[in-house]
């Protein structure tokens, strides 16, 4: 029989149930697996965030059909409606288990769908979501909530399983077989209440306060620098760059620089040094990894410095010198154009680096995981 009863569970129902249960068991395996797979191995780890993430479409897919397939049906009614404590906990359980099938699987996706370029879901739609921006500051906070969720998840299906087993073992009383063979159980008697509903609510909402309250936060640099000594004095400037990571680009910038200018607007001829503070590097979800070891080594290179000689070349200029990054002190170039209008000077330049030149990431050979190539941008505004 495909249809429920007051007194059991269609095939319909049976079947969404059974693909439900393998669905998020799997990808609760998955999810946990990928978290704890260490930062060195990041091909492992973005292949099993990937399938995390495909699966869990698959999982909010199947939920929502299981969701508006129940809206159809009879629901079967408690066998113990008698035992009002333990039939509230046990509908709450229930609710608490629906909104988590759609809920973590969306917060997911947001998350997903707001970050840049780590992990792609392998379904051929999705990247990106109506109404979401990429933005590292929503997707932390999306993966906090999900996080708090996913937990919710977990103890709701081991409470779920819990009071199946005590039926089975205990109460003997044939719920389990309603699930399994769509065998008959109880009398049939319907009362239902909005408490089970509310309950469930508040568990929600008190997860998503806690999600809230604990969501990291960007933090400052651990020292900042000092303004440089210059003739040119900064006001204003954006440090940024681009890499490729999965195939999709990610942007970053540092917060914290500085640079001692000389320069004769006449003979076009003059000198910078740039001194970056390391720590100050944003760049999405994959800050934290950008400082490490792998990458910048933030703990044992805590600055980047750019000593370059300027001169004018074609229609603008360009400001040649050694970059020391990590250690590492390789030539550098930064072609740049420059407006000076009663003594503001405004300048803008992109320059190109392979940051295999500076041992940025060495253990990431392979471009498709983190592409060499890196987009550098440079924009400033200064007073003489």
């Amino acid at each position: 029989m495909r249809h429920n009863t007051a007194r059991s569970y269609g095939s319909v129902a049976r079947s969404l149930h059974w693909l439900t249960a393998l669905i998020i068991l799997s990808n609760i395996a998955l999810g946990l697996w990928a978290e704890r797979i260490p930062l060195d191995q990041m091909a492992l780890k973005v292949q099993v965030f990937s399938l995390h993430k495909t699966l869990g479409i698959a999982a909010l897919v199947v939920a929502l059909a299981r969701i508006g397939w129940a809206l159809t049906q009879t629901r079967p009614a408690p066998v113990h409606p008698e035992r009002r404590l333990e039939t509230l906990l046990a509908e709450a359980v229930h609710w608490t288990l629906y909104g988590a099938m759609v809920l973590v699987p969306v917060t997911g996706w947001i998350e997903h769908a707001a970050s840049e370029g780590y992990a792609p879901i392998l379904w051929p739609l999705g990247q990106g979501l109506p109404l979401v921006p990429k933005s590292p500051a929503l997707a932390m906070t999306m993966a906090q909530v999900h996080h708090v969720f996913a937990f919710l998840l977990i103890g709701s299906v081991a409470l779920h399983v819990a009071g199946a087993v005590k039926h089975a073992v205990i109460d003997r009383d044939g719920v389990l077989g309603r699930m399994t063979r769509g065998l008959p159980a109880g009398d049939g008697i319907v009362a239902r209440h909005l408490m089970p509903a509310l309950v469930a609510l508040a568990v929600f909402g008190a997860g998503a306060a806690y999600a809230l309250a604990t969501r990291p936060m960007d933090a400052a640099p651990r020292a900042t620098l000092e303004q440089a000594a210059s003739d040119w004095q900064v006001q204003d400037g954006t440090l940024g760059f681009a890499v490729r990571q999965m195939g999709s680009t990610v942007t970053g910038q540092f917060s914290d620089w500085t640079a001692a200018i000389t320069f004769d607007p006449d003979s076009g001829a003059g000198a910078v040094t740039v001194t970056i503070n390391m720590d100050s590097v944003t760049i999405g979800t994959v800050t934290d990894q950008a400082k490490g070891a792998e990458f910048f080594d933030v703990t044992a290179h805590p600055t980047a410095i750019f000593e370059g000689v300027i001169r004018p070349e074609g229609d603008g200029y360009v400001a040649e010198g050694p970059l020391s990054l990590r250690g590492q002190q390789m030539p550098f170039t930064l072609p740049f154009a420059l407006t000076i209008t009663d003594g503001l000077a405004q300048m803008q330049g992109q320059a190109v680096m392979d940051r295999r030149d500076w041992q940025v990431g060495a253990g990431y050979a392979d471009e498709s995981t983190v592409g060499f190539q890196v987009d550098l941008t440079v924009a400033l505004t200064a007073r003489r």
